[in-house]
């Protein structure tokens, strides 16, 4: 199996399940309606924002593999739309999975030269460090996405 290989696979476990944490983006949230989603504890960023937060950073790599510009910036990154219905929230998640998927399909298949080139700049590293970098930046938030669900229901 080679680099993308595992990267993707990765990439993928973070998202769908089957890492050795048995954590994963998509069932944490499976359970999770509009209202949790939105609901503020304290000053600390709500399941949506993190959601969002981390769905802005694949959707700027993403498009860079799909010959777009980097147009992220960090100070947007939590510029998320507000959700108003369950049919929105839900709505939002099924582009995090598609744009998550569209990603790992795109991680696979890069040779291993092309993992060691710079991604849109020097400044930015390269594409096994921004790579390495989305999934380490998700499962930081995956664990607050946890905590934040385990005091919603709690009801604090």
């Amino acid at each position: 199996m080679n680099l993308s290989t595992v990267l993707a696979k990765h990439f993928r476990a973070i998202h769908f399940g089957g890492n050795w944490t048995t954590s994963n983006l998509r069932d944490q949230l499976a359970n999770v309606s509009y209202k949790d989603a939105t609901t503020e504890i304290s000053d600390c960023n709500t399941i949506l924002a993190l959601t969002f937060h981390v769905s802005y950073y694949v959707t700027g790599v993403l498009d860079v593999f799909n010959n777009k510009p980097l147009e992220i910036r960090d100070k947007f990154s939590y510029d998320h739309p507000k959700i108003t219905s369950e049919s929105e929230w839900q709505n939002m998640l099924e582009r995090v999975w598609t744009n998550a998927e569209a990603l790992a399909k795109h991680i696979e298949i890069l040779t291993e030269d092309q993992l060691w080139e710079n991604f849109t700049d020097p400044k930015y590293g390269n594409y096994y460090s921004n790579i390495t970098g989305i999934i380490e930046h998700t499962h930081y938030h995956l664990g607050q996405i946890a905590l934040l669900k385990k005091l919603i229901k709690k009801d604090i």
